[in-house]
């Protein structure tokens, strides 16, 4: 089992659009709207988990169009969250904003190709529970949330804690800008992943 906790913390670590988002809503727009947003990432994973274990996702994503017109729309998705935090400028800025919440967070991660991946990694593998399927998945996901509770909830402190450096607007407005080119990051990844196959 701690092989299996150490993948967690490795492939939730890894920055994806869960998490780059997350730090970026959390710099952008503070504690609280991040709470909500992260709150609705963790929605989000868990009906991904859901969608893993029981095989629909499987059935789902064998699909190469589905596939394709998921990928679509998560990056459509993600430059878009990209867009908002670019544009969040100076802390000033956003106040007046239509913020991130709870349903952005599920909708990102229910077409977020890390989110699937990972689900499909840490469920189908790592078996040590060979005496029941039940009791070992039930403890993969409490496993799970735990670390991506924790390792989440670092991500978005650290992006409110920018916001309390008290730093210039300019700066500000740069970190927002590097936040985002991550995501966009992340989407040209995804999008050169698919034209790689």
């Amino acid at each position: 089992m701690l092989t299996f906790a150490l993948a967690v913390f490795l492939l939730i670590v890894t920055p994806g659009p869960g998490v780059l988002s997350l730090a970026g809503v959390g710099a952008a727009f503070g504690w609280r709207t991040g709470t909500r947003y992260l709150l609705g990432l963790w929605l989000g994973t868990n009906l991904v988990s859901l969608a893993v274990i029981s095989g629909v996702a499987a059935v789902i994503l064998a699909d190469p169009i589905i596939r394709t017109l998921l990928l679509i729309a998560s990056a459509a998705y993600l430059g878009f969250l990209a867009l908002r935090i670019a544009l969040a400028g100076a802390r000033v800025a956003f106040i007046h904003m239509e913020t991130p919440g709870f349903v952005t967070g599920i909708t990102l991660q229910l077409i977020n190709p890390k989110a699937y991946a990972v689900n499909t990694t840490l469920f189908s593998s790592f078996a040590f529970y060979p005496e029941s399927f039940a009791i070992e998945t039930a403890i993969k996901l409490v496993v799970t949330n735990i670390i991506w509770l924790i390792l989440h909830f670092f991500w978005l402190w650290m992006g409110v804690r920018v916001n309390r450096l008290n730093l210039a607007p300019a700066t500000q407005r740069r970190i927002n800008l590097v936040m985002a080119s991550c995501l966009m990051g992340v989407v040209a990844l995804s999008v050169w992943s698919l034209i790689k196959q």
